[in-house]
């Protein structure tokens, strides 16, 4: 695989990853605000939402991986 090509994908997967974090946060604090929890206890839903998103990409790429060997 060129180079270039590891470089983007690489770049995509963190971009991925990033906008999972920023949407997991961005929910829990809105239904923290909604159901009237702290917001502490909503960023630690978030972080748990966070991983559990993460643990299935994780999966998926490797899944794919697999696929495409």
């Amino acid at each position: 695989m060129p180079l270039e090509a590891v470089v983007v994908l690489t770049v995509t997967v963190v971009a991925l990853v990033l906008l999972i974090a920023v949407l997991s946060a961005v929910t829990a604090v809105l239904l923290a605000r909604r159901s009237g929890t702290s917001t502490a206890a909503a960023l630690l839903r978030g972080g748990t939402a966070f991983g559990a998103a993460l643990s299935l990409l994780a999966l998926l790429a490797s899944t794919i991986a697999g696929l495409l060997r």
